[in-house]
This record gives structure tokens, C-alpha cells and sequence, in this order.
């Protein structure tokens, strides 16, 4: 069988990563309906999101390094699989249970993106790499913001349930693809997979994000809120502990430690804050009715054609860093995409009356997230071992989902910590909500400044990981 087409692998990784990104933000604005048709409480119905972001945590990471140890086409296409079958639950559910577990299952999908990142290093070659990276950073950004825009006339002409019939088909068409079409990766990671740090890892990821996810409904200060956190601080210092006494670990602790590693992963952290914040909270703002002082009173399909810029830039940022990386560099990008974001967010808290104005904001944080995306995915692959791609870039897809958390949590705090006699917030609420956001994306360009850059054809900083985890020359 001759060799496949470089393309015909790289549109099944982006449709597969391009749907799960996609799937992540189409439920948001139809949870009400969701809420209502399943006859639940709201609180209930904010556990589809939350069992999502659970389960993508916990199988991002491990499942990366899955595929570095048992081959990426064969994880990849178990995870395809496994997606298929959570779109197809969740289009059938007959309660919410159902469609809770339906999106634990879909979060699977999150391994997607490591996976797909790997298989791109191991089948295309050297000059083609950068830039695939890059376009299929583009696909993953902008498959949130297709979701964003396509639920509303999805749920208004059809039913919430084909925001899962959809993908399904899609899905299907594409585990065909991939088992016809792309190879298997020779290269292979050497050791097993670490169960041990894998249910720490999971551990100390869930009494993390499940308090911060909850808290507004727990109360900051209550006994579920602090145990958690607790048991996070613990598990996360066994998991420490343990990965650096393994032979063969689950994350590889000396590759985290690499300069360009760890401050992307920073860079990450901070940025994502301030992205997921907009996604959940920017659409909220638009259709809050103008009684309150403030928003539009737009319909969910009108604020998502309002994020339509922020969607049409992420897009072709992403793709246009790929053309600009190999003559400005990725921290060049990085430090660019997170300041666009701090822009973005400084100028929404000033200038907010105005439908055009939170076009303009759209638009400017889509080019900084197309940016951004694009930058971290090269920065991480371009700084590890080969047998380390899977495992690295889905721990920074990770750190990226824990500030969303970090940043939803705070930013509601923010938002809903005092509310008008009517029960919507207050202005000012929204207006500082903003300016942390803009303060986070600026600690995310800070952080980037801080990435090693390429002196004399390597990096600048300390040498090499010692052993099997040596690492290649850094990226610029």
C-alpha cells in the first residue's frame, strides 16, 4: 500500500480534534434547554459541562502517554471510538443521568489533541511539522468558537439533541478514515504505563477542578470546598513524590522542569484563565436584557453571531502563525497572542455600551487565541524528547483547562457576588471581571517573555535532559 497523503492525515487529526474542541462549547448555550427538556434543576444541568471538563482532565494526559508507549493511530482511534459512542448516548438519553455519563465518556476525546500532535512529529517531515502544528492549533481554537455560533440555529430549527447527531456522523466518517489512512507511529516510547501516578494524576485533577467548578453552588467557604482542596494539596505532593522515584512515570518531571516547558505551561495557565472566562462569561453579558443597565437582550443565536469575529480571527491567526513562526519565532507569537487577549480584555472594560464594540473585542481576543494556541503546541513539541510528545502536550492542554477553571471560578465570584433586586448582576461585577482578565492575559505575556530563546541555532538555558528523556533542540 503506498505511503498516505500528509493531508489526508492531517484532515482526519484536525476533524477528530476539530469536533471534540467543538463539542466543549456547543452545550453551553443550550444547557437551559437541556435543563428544561429533561425536566432538571439547573444546578443539576451544570453538571454536563463539569463531567466534560473532568474527564477531559483526567484522560488528556494519560492517554498521551498511551500512545507514546502503545502507538498513537492505534490510541487515536480507540479515543474516535469512544467520542462516536459518547455523542451517540448522549443524542439518546433519556435523563440527565444518561447524558452525564454520555459526556464522561465524550470527554476521552480530549487525548485528541496530544495524540494528534505526536502523530504530526512522527509522519510529516521536518520543514512541514511547525506549520501543521500550527493549522491544526487553528482548527482546535476555532472549533470553540464554531460551537459558540452553531448552537443556537442548531436548537432553534432542529432539537438540542442533533448538537450530538451531528457529530456522530462526522465521527463515524472519520474512524473509517483513519483506520484506512493513517499509519501507525514507529517511534515508541520504551518502559509501561504508570497506573500508580495515573490514579494520583486523576486524583489530585478532580479535587481540584470539581470545588472550583462548584463553588458557586457549595459556597466558597463550605466543608466540600476546603476538603477538596485538601485533598489536592496531598495528592498532588504524593504524585510528585512518586513520579520522581519512578523508573517509568506518567509525566516525566525533568522534561516539565525544561525552561521552554515551563514557562509555556505558565504562559498557558494564565491565558487559558482569561480565554474559557470570555467564552462562559461574554455571551452572558450580550444577552442580559438592557434593563439591567447594561447588555443587549440578544437571542442565544445572536450572541453566538456576535463571537463570529473572534471565530473567523482565531482561525486565520492560527493559520497565518505558521507562516510567521520560522521568521519571528513561537515566543514572539506566544508574547504577541496573550497581549492581543490583555487588549482585548482592558478594552472591553472601558467600552462595553456598544453591539460593535464587543464585535471588535471578539475579534481581537480570536487573533490572540489563534496566536497563542498555535505558539504553546510548537514551543512544547519542539522542546521535548519524541517519546514525550504525547504525555507534554496534553499536560499543557491540561494546565490550559485548570486555568479556565481558575478563571470561570474567580470571574464569577466577580460577577454574581452581588446581584441587583432583579437577580441579574450588577455592571461593575462584569467590569472588574474584565479587568482581571486583562491582568491574567498580561501575566500570560510576562510569562512568555520568559521563554528561552535560540541563540546561535540552540536555545540559551541549561543542558539537555540527561538519559532516554533527552531532550532535542529547543524551538525559537
Amino acid at each position: 500500500m503506498p505511503r498516505p497523503s500528509a493531508r489526508l492525515t492531517f484532515a482526519v487529526l484536525a476533524t477528530g480534534a476539530g469536533v471534540f474542541s467543538m463539542l466543549q462549547s456547543l452545550i453551553a448555550p443550550a444547557l437551559p434547554t437541556v435543563q428544561h427538556a429533561l425536566h432538571t434543576s439547573q444546578s443539576t444541568a451544570t453538571w454536563v459541562m463539569t463531567a466534560y471538563l473532568l474527564s477531559a482532565s483526567v484522560f488528556t494526559p494519560i492517554l498521551g502517554r498511551v500512545g507514546d508507549l502503545a502507538g498513537k493511530k492505534r490510541t487515536l482511534v480507540a479515543v474516535l471510538l469512544a467520542v462516536l459512542a459518547g455523542c451517540l448516548v448522549a443524542a439518546l438519553a433519556p435523563n440527565i443521568a444518561v447524558l452525564i455519563v454520555a459526556r464522561v465518556v465524550q470527554g476521552v476525546g480530549g487525548a485528541l489533541f496530544p495524540l494528534s500532535f505526536g502523530i504530526i512529529r512522527d509522519e510529516f517531515a521536518p520543514a512541514e511539522v511547525s506549520g501543521s502544528i500550527s493549522n491544526l492549533s487553528a482548527v482546535i481554537a476555532a472549533g470553540g468558537g464554531v460551537g459558540m455560533v452553531a448552537a443556537g440555529p442548531i436548537v432553534s430549527a432542529l432539537d438540542y439533541r442533533w448538537l450530538f447527531w451531528i457529530p456522530v456522523g462526522i465521527v463515524a466518517a472519520t474512524v473509517l478514515i483513519a483506520l484506512r489512512y493513517v499509519p501507525e507511529s514507529p517511534k515508541r516510547a520504551s518502559g509501561k504505563v504508570s497506573w500508580g501516578g495515573a490514579v494520583l494524576l486523576s486524583g489530585w485533577l478532580v479535587a481540584l477542578l470539581l470545588p472550583l467548578s462548584q463553588a458557586g453552588h457549595w459556597g466558597w467557604g463550605s466543608a466540600k470546598v476546603l476538603g477538596l482542596f485538601a485533598v489536592a494539596v496531598v495528592l498532588f505532593t504524593v504524585w510528585l513524590v512518586t513520579e520522581a522515584r519512578s523508573r517509568s512515570p506518567l509525566i516525566d518531571l525533568r522534561v516539565l522542569r525544561l525552561p521552554a516547558v515551563w514557562t509555556t505551561n505558565t504562559a498557558a495557565l494564565l491565558f487559558g484563565a482569561g480565554m474559557y472566562s470570555i467564552w462562559s462569561f461574554l455571551p452572558g453579558f450580550v444577552q442580559t436584557p438592557a434593563a439591567a443597565g447594561y447588555g443587549f437582550g440578544a437571542s442565544v443565536t445572536a450572541s453566538g453571531l456576535l463571537m463570529l469575529p473572534m471565530l473567523l480571527a482565531m482561525f486565520l491567526s492560527g493559520v497565518l502563525s505558521g507562516r510567521l513562526e520560522p521568521r519571528v519565532g513561537a515566543k514572539a507569537l506566544l508574547t504577541t497572542g496573550a497581549a492581543l487577549g490583555a487588549l482585548a480584555c482592558g478594552f472591553l472594560t472601558l467600552w462595553h455600551d456598544e453591539q460593535w464594540q464587543i464585535a471588535v473585542v471578539a475579534g481581537l481576543f480570536g487573533l490572540g487565541i489563534g496566536l497563542a494556541f498555535a505558539s504553546m503546541a510548537n514551543l512544547i513539541v519542539g522542546s521535548v524528547p519524541v517519546e514525550q510528545t504525547g504525555a507534554a502536550t496534553g499536560m499543557n492542554a491540561n494546565i490550559r483547562t485548570i486555568g479556565g477553571s481558575i478563571g470561570a471560578a474567580l470571574t464569577s465570584v466577580l460577577v454574581t457576588g452581588r446581584l441587583q433586586p432583579s437577580g441579574l448582576p450588577y455592571a461593575s461585577g462584569y467590569t472588574h471581571g474584565w479587568a482581571l482578565l486583562a491582568l491574567l492575559c498580561l501575566g500570560a505575556a510576562g510569562a512568555a517573555l520568559l521563554v528561552p530563546v535560540r541563540r546561535s541555532g540552540r536555545l540559551s538555558g541549561p543542558p539537555p535532559v540527561p538519559g532516554p528523556t533527552r531532550a532535542p533542540a529547543q524551538v525559537r
